[in-house]
């Protein structure tokens, strides 16, 4: 099943072939799962995707499927999860942000047109116990709240479209989900293909002067690009900050300032950032010369400033070290060539 994008922060790494333990660190991690996108769906055809929808529907209501399907991949949710939030937002106000005369405040939001069931508002119909009007009147916020009591339900991804949709919205027709989940599943084809995820070297002209896992090196979980001292650094590709950690100490376990030149005796990665992208890829970048420009919860693009090269940490001199994990609990197991990661992103390191 697809995935589209997934955050999460992480406790441990191995890096250099020692083990990285981030207790302590001039900087805390999250622990949760928040979502801020990694890829974007750029240009969506909403014609095709209204088309898609069925014959009542119209581009402002596939802008509306749009966004829950984006909303669905900042969370890494499989699309099925989309083709539920779809189904649901097709039966509940075929897609429209409807006020109600029962809320007033509901009116001073953008919305649609008006709806009349009790005191529900909202593309999802959700009632005033979901949360704030402002989120319930916002397409991204209510399809968020939708997504948080989806994931709830035991084994959704498994459960007939119709059931998964009842079993957050309890509405009085258990059924009436079932008449929209074909339109709602070629919606979510037809936005799919417009999902795209850029990637790019994250400090372009400069090459490796140190392989991934070499004869010499084979607990090296990274590569060292041969960029000078004060560099950019640039995310490689979109996703969320989920670290920004100051991690440099004497094998005894004393933590040292990033903030000056490390040496092969120091242990740690010095200044260093993570972050989590689609497909539940990793990207971590090691001896920045001060802090980064980054913090933990940021959502960046492919291409924005992360930081500078420096040589903090176990580092014999200016230079980028540069990981990619298939996790983002990343750990010894979870480490990729990043030349070989790039070259299938089209970026040769």
């Amino acid at each position: 099943m697809k995935r589209l994008v997934v955050i999460l922060a992480v406790l441990t790494a191995v890096m250099g072939g020692c083990a990285l333990l981030v207790i302590g660190t001039a900087e805390q991690q999250r622990h949760f799962a928040i979502g801020t996108g990694g890829c974007a769906v750029a240009e969506a055809d909403l014609d095709a995707v209204a088309d898609a929808l069925g014959s009542r529907f119209e581009t402002a209501q596939a802008q509306h499927a749009v966004t829950i399907y984006q909303t669905a991949a900042e969370r890494d949710l499989p699309e099925q999860a989309a083709v539920v939030a779809i189904a649901t937002a097709m039966q509940e106000s075929t897609i429209r942000v409807l006020a109600n005369p029962a809320v007033p405040e509901s009116f001073d939001y953008d919305h649609d047109g008006e709806g009349f069931d009790h005191d529900s508002i909202g593309i999802f119909q959700q009632r005033p116990h979901w949360g704030p009007v402002a989120v319930l009147m916002d397409p991204a916020g209510s399809a968020g709240l939708f997504y948080d009591a989806l994931v709830e339900v035991e084994g959704w991804e498994d459960l007939p479209v119709t059931v998964a949709a009842q079993r957050v919205q309890v509405s009085a027709y258990p059924d009436a989900y079932a008449d929209d989940e074909a339109g709602a599943r070629e919606a979510v084809e037809a936005v799919s293909e417009f999902a795209t995820c850029e990637w790019i070297h994250p400090v372009a002209g400069y090459g490796i002067n140190s392989g991934w896992r070499t004869a010499e090196r084979p607990t090296h979980n990274g590569v060292d690009l041969g960029a000078p001292r004060g560099t950019e650094i640039l995310a490689a590709s979109g996703g969320e900050v989920v670290t920004v950690v100051c991690n440099a100490r004497t094998p005894a376990g004393r933590q040292l300032s990033c903030d000056v030149d490390g040496s092969p005796g120091i242990m740690g990665c010095g200044w260093y950032v993570e972050i989590a992208h689609v497909e539940n890829l990793l990207t971590r970048y090691c001896h920045m010369g001060k802090r980064p420009e980054v913090n933990v919860g940021d959502a960046v693009g492919a291409g924005d400033l992360l930081g500078y090269v420096g040589s903090s940490g176990r580092s014999s001199g200016p230079h980028l070290h540069l990981e990619v994990h298939r996790s983002h609990h990343p750990d010894f197991a979870t480490a990729l060539s990043p030349v070989e990661l790039f070259a299938a992103k089209g970026v040769e390191l």
